[in-house]
């Protein structure tokens, strides 16, 4: 899978905002060339919700395990709950092409893959369809609660 590929099936989701920071932007340049999705059908970005997955494109601060510092090396990150992340996980977060939890927001229910490929690629896919559906019943939770009081 490539970055563009994941954006794609990503973005063409009902209601999702995807965020693509770049020069010039608002954004903080470290987040140049990562990707950001969102359950936003207002098509704002929420300021009090994480995104629902992410790719990132290079080393983080305290977050170097995944060694994307090396060429075409990028990493989906997906917030998939606690459920999905109690099931196999690979055990090395440097290898790629492997199920792992999140280096930094694993105990969160995070999981990564650095370069989905053939091994998990499918596993990729439902996972991020996954988040996408727990973002949005988190959405709708929120908004039907406002709407109550």
């Amino acid at each position: 899978m490539t970055i563009e590929e994941i954006i794609g099936l990503v973005s063409g989701l009902d209601g999702v905002l995807t965020l693509t920071p770049g020069p010039g932007d608002e954004w903080p340049e470290l987040s140049w060339g990562d990707a950001f999705f969102y359950y936003s059908p207002d098509g704002v970005v929420p300021t009090n919700v994480q995104p629902f997955a992410t790719i990132v494109t290079k080393n983080y601060p305290g977050d170097e395990t995944s060694r994307l510092d090396r060429p075409d090396t990028f990493r989906v990150n997906i917030h998939a709950g606690k459920k999905e992340f109690a099931r196999g996980l690979g055990q090395n977060p440097a290898d790629t092409d492997i199920l792992i939890a999140h280096p930094v927001y694993g105990n969160a229910g995070w999981l990564a893959v650095v370069n989905p490929a053939s091994n998990t690629g499918t596993a990729t896919r439902e996972l991020l369809e996954t988040a996408y559906r727990l973002a949005r019943a988190r959405y709708e939770r929120r908004a039907e609660s406002a709407r109550d009081r």
